[in-house]
């Protein structure tokens, strides 16, 4: 049968198939599982094909900061260039931050909700992320409207914003319309605005709504400030407005009902779709800890100094 060309194998798959095969595996297995196989799946696990796009965030909330840091530096330099999409949660510095944007030239998704960022140092390296057209920055307490202003400047491309807040991060802020002001004046792109429970009031929203003509999502669930009339909102025919005020949600079935931006405009049910917008941060972790004796410490112990793992990295057999 193996002369018919019935069989093939595995080994011999090009690099780009084989990233895309081990792209649905979990991070534990790509990471501590494949190497372990043969030489030629190794080759694919510490190089580009697997981590164009890179999605950590559920293995990020449950890790230390210090391993965390090492763990997006590993995996972003493995991309070598090539990184598409990052999403982690949590990073703890700005360094980090400023290793990601200078690992950026082909970044189009960064999400990095919950990051101990400042405005300081995405003032400094906004330039180095021109690519990025989806932006989530959800529950970074340590920025604001300067950070956003920056990011609007420089990143010509971006039509996704998501700034989500939590009602106890903000309670001892005034108001954050000075956050919506640097959107409207930077961001006239925008296709998706999420900003609930940011303390906006209805002037910055209506500031946004008329510098940004292409938007065709907002989110302003919890901004109890905000005050549309609902006439005002049928102007825009292509704008879904998820929202503080409860009008008709019949036949609604969360946000991806929403999320493709059509149908008629109007305010939809804020209780009906809360937890469904922005919903992959709050799934619960699935990987769980990790039992495999080999730990993440150990698989990325020497990848310091822009150096890839070698064999001396692993205590595992390889197949010749």
């Amino acid at each position: 049968m193996e002369e018919s060309g019935e069989f093939r194998c595995w080994d011999e798959l090009i690099p780009d198939a084989l990233g895309l095969i081990f792209k649905n595996l979990s991070l534990q297995e790509t990471l501590t599982v494949v190497p372990r196989v043969c030489k030629s799946w190794r080759r694919v696990a510490t190089g580009p094909y697997c981590w164009q796009d890179i999605d950590i965030i559920q293995w990020s909330q449950q890790c230390r900061p210090d391993t965390l840091d090492r763990m997006v530096q590993m995996l972003i330099t493995r991309s070598s260039g090539s990184l598409r999409k990052l999403c982690v949660t949590g990073l703890a510095n700005d360094q980090s931050f400023s290793f990601i944007a200078d690992n950026a030239k082909s970044l189009q998704t960064l999400r990095l909700p919950r990051s101990e960022i400042s405005d300081s140092i995405v003032e400094r390296v906004a330039g180095r992320l021109s690519s990025v057209t989806f932006l989530d920055l959800s529950y970074c307490r340590n920025i604001g409207a300067p950070a956003l202003e920056a990011i609007g400047k420089q990143c010509k491309l971006l039509m996704g914003l998501r700034r989500t807040m939590h009602p106890l991060e903000v309670i001892d802020k005034v108001s954050q319309d000075d956050e919506a002001f640097a959107i409207a004046a930077t961001m006239p792109k925008l296709k998706q605005l999420e900003v609930a429970y940011l303390l906006i009031s209805t002037e910055g929203v209506l500031k946004v709504l008329e510098n940004c003509p292409e938007l065709e999502l907002l989110d302003v669930r919890g901004c109890w400030n905000v005050k549309l009339d609902d006439n005002f909102i049928k102007k825009f025919s292509r704008l879904k407005v998820v929202g503080p005020l409860v009008v008709d949600y019949f036949g609604m079935k969360g946000c991806d009902d929403c999320s493709n931006y059509s149908g008629s405009s109007g305010y939809l049910a804020w209780d009906f779709v809360a937890g469904n917008v922005g919903s992959d941060y709050d799934d619960e972790i699935s990987d769980g800890d990790w039992e495999d004796d080999q730990s993440i410490e150990d698989v990325e112990m020497r990848f310091y100094d822009g150096f890839d793992l070698d064999d001396s990295a692993f205590d595992w057999p390889l197949s010749p």
